[in-house]
């Protein structure tokens, strides 16, 4: 399982990348493939200010629909649109070109609930 340590995970299995204020995030390889063929992703929050925790959008695969969580607070700045016409990108590449959004965050985004690399392979192996 493909868990890269530089970046750190929520316990929804969201994975978050801090570029300076600015975050990318997707899901988790663990989640794609408990998900599952990915069918369509939907994100209708962009510009849109929203609290950690709250959804920000729905991914749906051949067996379930699911919950996108915010993994920080912060306006959702973009949505990866390649995967419109292309969601298998998350089945294919869940931490490169299958991200789902950027997430302006502040100076100082609240980072207490999310977990490194190591505790979130434990949080999947429980």
């Amino acid at each position: 399982m493909n868990i890269p340590e530089e970046l750190m995970y929520s316990k929804d299995h969201e994975w978050i990348r801090f570029e300076g204020n600015s975050c990318v995030v997707g899901i988790t390889e663990f989640a794609q493939n408990e998900l599952g063929d990915i069918v369509f992703v939907e994100v209708d929050t962009v510009d849109e200010e929203l609290e950690a925790g709250e959804t920000f959008g729905t991914i749906e695969a051949v067996k379930t629909v699911s919950d996108l969580m915010m993994p920080v607070s912060g306006k959702i700045t973009e949505f990866n649109t390649n995967l419109e016409d292309e969601p298998e990108l998350i089945n294919k590449d869940p931490y490169g070109e299958g991200w789902i959004i950027k997430i302006e965050a502040g100076d100082n985004p609240d980072k207490s609930h999310l977990i490194s690399a190591d505790e979130y392979k434990a949080l999947i192996e429980a």
